[in-house]
C-alpha cells in the first residue's frame, strides 16, 4: 500500500489529495498534516472579512482543469445566485469565503469517493518539523517527537509569513502592537477604532487589510508605506482578448525580445485608448515557458528592473473595490506614501514612524497605534519561521534557486532537487514553492494543474 504524506491542507495540498483519490484504487493511504489552518480552505480562502474578494472572475476559478465550469455550476446551485444572469455571474468577482465553501464541498465529495474505494484518509493536526529518509521510506517528525512513516511526501506548505523590514531599531518587532502575519484575524481586532494604523506594503494584502478594518467600522487614518507607493490597477478591460502579440512570439525568447514586443503592442493599444492589461494578459498561458527559457542574466535583470511593473500589470482588483479605495483616499481616511521606513519607536502604545519620502527626499514622521506587515510572503527559507523547511535546507533535502524565489525541483514531476543536484526521490513540492522554476505559480490556474500532474505521477509510480 502506498502511504502518502501531504504537509499542508490549503488548495495545493487538498487538491493533490482529491486528485489522488479520484485516480487511485484502494491501495493508497493519505495522511494530511495541518497544524492550524482550516482543512481545504487554508489561509487564502478562510478570510476574516466577508468583503475580501477573489481577483479572478468566477468562470475561471474551477478547482479542476478538465471541468472549467465546476465552480460556476456550483455557484449557480446556491440560492443567492440561481437567478443571476449567467454572463454576469461568470464575470463576477465573488467573495473569497464563498470559494472556501466550494473547496469544502469538493473535499467532502472526495471523502465520499475515498470511502467507496476503501481509500484511507487521515487528517492529523500535527506540526511536522523535520524529515528523515530511511532507505525507500520517509520519516516525518512532529514537534511532539511523534514519527509518521510514508513512502511519498508532498510539501504543500504555501506562503511564508512576510519578512520584517530592516530598520534602525529591530527590537521594535517584539512589540505587541506589531503584527507580522497579516492573514491572522488578530492583526485587525481589538483596535481602538479612532486611532491610526500603519500598513507596510501597498499590494493586494494591503487591500484586504483595509477592507477588514473598514468592515470593523474603523474610524482612524490608515497609512500605507512602500518603496513605490500605490500602483494597484483595476480590471478595466476584462472582456477584451488580445492576440496580436502572441502571434509574433518566437520559439525561444530572451528578455530583450519580450520587452520590445510588449512595448510595441502596448503602444499600439494605447492609441485606441486601451491600457496595457490585455497585452499582459495575452502572455499568461506562455509566461512559465518564457521564464524557464530566460538565462540567469535575463532573470536577474527582470527582477531588478521589471518585477514591480509586471506585478502591477498582472495582479489587479475588481473595479468597484478600486473605487472604494480611491474614495477612502479622497476622504483622507487612507494615506499612501512612497518611501522607506527608517525607524519604528514605541512609547506608551504610540508608535512614531520615521520614513524617507521618495519624491521629496525628506524624513517624515507619522504616529500610529498599530503596525501590520503586508509586504508579501517571504520566499527565502533562511529568513522564514518554518522549522521544517530550515531543517530540510540544512540537510540538503531542499535547495533554493539562485534568487531564493522557491525550491529547486524537477519541472516535470516536482520532485525536489537537493544538495549537489541529487534528486530527492518521492519528495515533492508544488505551488509557491515552485516560483523559482515557473515564476507564475500561485494562482488557481497553475495550482490545479500541478496538483493533477503530481497525483498522476504518484498514482503511476
Amino acid at each position: 500500500m502506498k502511504r502518502i504524506g501531504i504537509i499542508g491542507a490549503g488548495f495545493s495540498g487538498i487538491m493533490t489529495a482529491v486528485n489522488l483519490i479520484n485516480k487511485s484504487d484502494s491501495s493508497i493511504e493519505i495522511f494530511i498534516f495541518e497544524k492550524e489552518n482550516p482543512i481545504a480552505k487554508g489561509i487564502a480562502y478562510s478570510p476574516y472579512s466577508k468583503k475580501q474578494l477573489l481577483n479572478v472572475p468566477s468562470a475561471k476559478m474551477s478547482a479542476f482543469k478538465d471541468l472549467p465550469d465546476h465552480f460556476f455550476n456550483w455557484t449557480k446551485s446556491l440560492d443567492q445566485y440561481k437567478d443571476v444572469d449567467d454572463s454576469i455571474l461568470a464575470g463576477a468577482f465573488l467573495p473569497r469565503y464563498l470559494y472556501g465553501q466550494y473547496l469544502e464541498f469538493v473535499w467532502n465529495e472526495a471523502l465520499v469517493t475515498a470511502k467507496s474505494k476503501s481509500i484511507q484518509v487521515k487528517i492529523l493536526r500535527s506540526n511536522i518539523i523535520d524529515m528523515v529518509r530511511k532507505d525507500s521510506e520517509i520519516e516525518l517528525i512532529g514537534d511532539n517527537n511523534e514519527v509518521f512513516i510514508v513512502d511519498y511526501c508532498v510539501l504543500a506548505t504555501g506562503n511564508l509569513v512576510p519578512r520584517n523590514q530592516s530598520i534602525e531599531n529591530m527590537d521594535f518587532y517584539e512589540s505587541e502592537n506589531y503584527f507580522q502575519n497579516p492573514w491572522k484575524i488578530e492583526s485587525v481586532e481589538n483596535l481602538n477604532k479612532n486611532e491610526n494604523v500603519l500598513i507596510i506594503g501597498n499590494g493586494l494584502t494591503m487591500v484586504d487589510t483595509v477592507l477588514a478594518l473598514q468592515e470593523r467600522n474603523f474610524k482612524g487614518i490608515i497609512y500605507s508605506i512602500s518603496p513605490n507607493g500605490y500602483h494597484i490597477l483595476s480590471h478595466r478591460h476584462a472582456p477584451i482578448k488580445y492576440n496580436k502579440l502572441v502571434e509574433e512570439l518566437p520559439d525561444v525568447i530572451d528578455l530583450k525580445t519580450i520587452r520590445n514586443l510588449i512595448v510595441k503592442h502596448v503602444r499600439s493599444v494605447r492609441k485606441l485608448g486601451v491600457s496595457a492589461e490585455p497585452v499582459i494578459d495575452s502572455l499568461r498561458p506562455f509566461s512559465q515557458n518564457i521564464w524557464k527559457n530566460f538565462s540567469i542574466k535575463d532573470k536577474r535583470e527582470f527582477l531588478r528592473k521589471y518585477r514591480h511593473a509586471w506585478g502591477v500589470a498582472r495582479h489587479r482588483i475588481p473595479i468597484h473595490m478600486n473605487d472604494f479605495l480611491l474614495k477612502l483616499m479622497f476622504s483622507i481616511k487612507l494615506k499612501v506614501f512612497a518611501g522607506t521606513i527608517k525607524s519604528l519607536k514605541e512609547n506608551n502604545g504610540i508608535i512614531e514612524v520615521s520614513f524617507l519620502e521618495k519624491n521629496s527626499k525628506t524624513l517624515e514622521k507619522i504616529f500610529v497605534s498599530r503596525v501590520i506587515n503586508c509586504t508579501g510572503p517571504e520566499s527565502n527559507i533562511k529568513l522564514s519561521d518554518s522549522q521544517l523547511l530550515k531543517n530540510c535546507l540544512e540537510k540538503g533535502i531542499i535547495t533554493q534557486d539562485e534568487f531564493c524565489l522557491g525550491f529547486n525541483a524537477d519541472p516535470t514531476n516536482y520532485e525536489l532537487v537537493g544538495k549537489n543536484g541529487e534528486v530527492q526521490r518521492n519528495i515533492f513540492t508544488l505551488g509557491t514553492n515552485l516560483k523559482g522554476i515557473f515564476w507564475e505559480s500561485a494562482a488557481v490556474n497553475e495550482l490545479r494543474s500541478q496538483a493533477e500532474n503530481l497525483a498522476n505521477y504518484i498514482s503511476q509510480n
